[in-house]
């Protein structure tokens, strides 16, 4: 197995009130809904397991579970770092954050919502091919990601800028 690791930033200023936005990125069955690709978030206090659909990543089927410990900063920051029970192996991780500003109504309003992610997968393919399996892992996160937002917008019933 060889680890492989790919990292997303993103920023915008979505049209909403900032509680608006921590209150879908603090319900896991929320983000599960709005996020593609992601079957379900079981959610145990600060720990949340994500179970994937099944991605291909090179003709290599996957279908990764993994545990993140949520951190919360009230209405100003989430991170997440990968965490899997006690003697639990699992071959995916997440590690990143979300971060809240409000944008002054002077500035045309909103929240400037930033995101950093940087997902690691342990697959069974040789270490050259990591060129290859990162930009596949760019891929998808950037669909995932672009999806997400226009679900994330489209529940909250705004736009961006």
């Amino acid at each position: 197995m060889a680890r492989f690791t790919s990292g997303t930033r993103a920023e915008a200023v979505v049209l909403a009130p900032r509680q608006a936005i921590w209150d879908v990125l603090t319900d896991p069955a929320l983000v599960a809904e709005l996020t593609p690709l992601l079957r379900r978030i079981d959610a145990e206090g600060e720990h949340w397991t994500w179970h994937m659909t099944g991605l291909d990543v090179l003709g290599v089927q996957v279908s990764p579970t993994f545990t993140e410990r949520m951190s919360y900063r009230e209405l100003e920051r989430i991170d997440f770092t990968h965490e899997p029970p006690a003697g639990v192996t699992e071959r995916a991780g997440v590690e990143g954050w979300y971060v809240l500003t409000e944008v002054p109504e002077s500035e045309g309003g909103g929240t400037h919502l930033a995101t950093s992610l940087d997902i690691t997968l342990e697959l069974p393919l040789p270490k050259l091919s990591s060129p290859a399996v990162t930009a596949a892992m760019r891929g998808v996160m950037g669909q995932m990601g672009e999806r997400f937002s226009r679900n994330l917008l489209a529940h909250l019933g705004v736009g961006q800028r």
